[in-house]
């Protein structure tokens, strides 16, 4: 009773959240614009609340190009936030760190469908030097390239990682 009112400004002020907050999700992608998203549908089974749908869809090997660096990709990829509890187990169970979370809290919209976020509305926004996908892999000359993160040069290097590891 005899404390300072405390005034919420939420709409106009809006406090910063923790660096580790569970917020919307993201698909993430390579530096070169490809997806990161395999298609293998892990996050959907971990989903206790089963708010996650993937299709997974197998990557042309003609010159159409390619989605992802992988054999597959993740052809339809949906998240329906009316039954997401952000519990982030879905993080967890990425095995390419395709899926993290950001910050983004404002999840409240005037319908229901605009709630059911399709690939377009969570792939990460293209940056420069990105190519939007289909294209063939520019990272390196493998699929393994891409996830021992080895770049340009450094996979093409004599003694690299990636020529003669494999014979052992």
């Amino acid at each position: 009773m005899f404390r300072k009112v405390f005034t919420e400004e939420y709409p106009f002020y809006k406090k910063p959240t923790a660096p580790r907050f569970h917020g919307r999700h993201q698909l993430n992608r390579w530096p070169d614009g490809l997806e990161k998203c395999i298609g293998c549908e892990l996050c959907a089974w971990a989903c206790p609340a089963d708010a996650i749908y993937v299709e997974g869809a197998d990557n042309a090997d003609d010159s159409t190009g390619r989605f992802s660096p992988g054999e597959r990709y993740g052809r339809v990829y949906q998240i329906n936030y009316l039954r997401c509890i952000l519990c982030g187990l879905c993080i967890e169970a990425c095995p390419t760190r395709a899926l993290t979370m950001t910050n983004e809290y404002e999840l409240a919209d005037t319908s229901r469908e605009s709630l059911i976020y399709e690939k377009k509305d969570l792939l990460a926004p293209l940056l420069p030097g990105m190519q939007e996908p289909p294209h063939e892999m520019q990272l390196g000359t493998t699929e393994k390239d891409y996830y021992l993160g080895l770049t340009g040069a450094a996979a093409k290097a004599p003694g690299s990682q990636t020529q003669g590891s494999d014979a052992k």
